[in-house]
């Protein structure tokens, strides 16, 4: 049932903080690589997600929960972490924030021009959410994390021509994006995996640990990335529903639409460099290994089509 070793009797007494019943069953869920989940049965049949957080410190998913309630009231559908007794939203187990979401039924979204469309419109909805102070600037999915890479591998002695190329590229995102594109509130890993819904309907949006104040089209590039490729081609019609959606709410300005190319490049290479780090410098000899270049590879294909202006 369970992939890896889980304390049982710490999930027992979350689950009663929670005010839920003893467990029957507990099944590993699929989609996330940097946290594990678990789909937990109790004996009346009801249903809750266990959220394990192995690379963010307590104190910093105490953070984004109060980040998700935020967004959460401001009509983002996604699923709050639930309240315990004592009042707090998490418990911290071997050093690790331990928390219960609502379990939703449902599959992951539909690579279909309806659900790209709907998905538009709550990445639009999410940008109208206010920072109010909530959210800082730093993307860890994104090229803020680059010069750690760079820092290990001259301490490690693990160049190579990836991240020589990466150390290139940085120097030229001043130059290739504007510094005065309009930002907000992104989540920034918007792929497939972290979207529940129906074929034409965003029901949840999930895994906000990347939640910061950035630049707001960089949510619609790794949406792109991430939900308009299909047998790694990809798809205009699909990034055209994702923007008629986001634009019926929020049309984009001609130097964010002129910027699009440029940030689906560096979205892409930042896609890689995560990749990298997790699957080549943290874990030798990963399975995973190769993925980053998955990423380098779409970068062969023509995306000419993202400035274009549908009617």
């Amino acid at each position: 049932m369970i992939g890896t070793k889980i304390n049982l009797e710490k999930v027992g007494e979350l689950l009663e903080l929670a005010d839920y019943g003893a467990f029957s069953k507990i099944e590993v869920l699929s989609g996330g690589w940097a946290n594990s989940n678990y789909l937990v049965t109790c004996d009346d049949g009801a249903k809750v997600v266990l959220k394990i957080w192995r690379e963010k410190k307590p104190a910093e998913v105490q953070e984004m929960n109060s980040s998700i309630d935020w967004i959460a009231k401001h009509g983002v559908p996604t699923p709050i972490p639930l309240k315990l007794k004592n009042g707090e939203s998490m418990i911290v187990v071997d050093g690790f924030a331990w928390i219960l979401i609502p379990f939703i039924d449902a599959p992951w979204i539909s690579k279909d021009t309806a659900s790209l469309k709907s998905l538009g419109l709550a990445i639009a909805g999410l940008h109208a959410v206010p920072n109010a102070g909530h959210f800082g600037t730093f993307y860890s999915m994104g090229i803020d994390i680059w010069p750690e890479l760079f820092e290990r591998a001259e301490s490690e002695e693990k160049w190579t021509p990836f991240l020589r190329m990466l150390e290139d590229e940085i120097i030229k995102i001043d130059e290739n994006i504007p510094f005065n594109l309009p930002k907000g509130v992104i989540h920034g890993d918007l792929f497939q995996d972290n979207i529940l819904g129906h074929p034409g309907e965003v029901l949840a949006i999930l895994d906000f640990e990347d939640i910061c104040y950035n630049i707001l089209a960089i949510d619609l590039v790794v949406a792109f990335i991430g939900c308009c490729w299909i047998d790694e081609k990809p798809v205009k019609e699909l990034w055209f529903s994702l923007l008629s959606g986001y634009e019926s709410v929020r049309p984009l300005s001609p130097e964010e639409r002129s910027a699009l190319p440029e940030l689906y490049r560096y979205a892409s290479l930042s896609v890689a460099a995560w990749r990298y780090r997790k699957f080549v410098l943290d874990k030798e000899d990963s399975e995973h290994a190769g993925r980053y270049l998955l990423m380098m590879k779409r970068l062969e294909e023509s995306v000419e089509f993202l400035t274009e202006i549908r009617k």
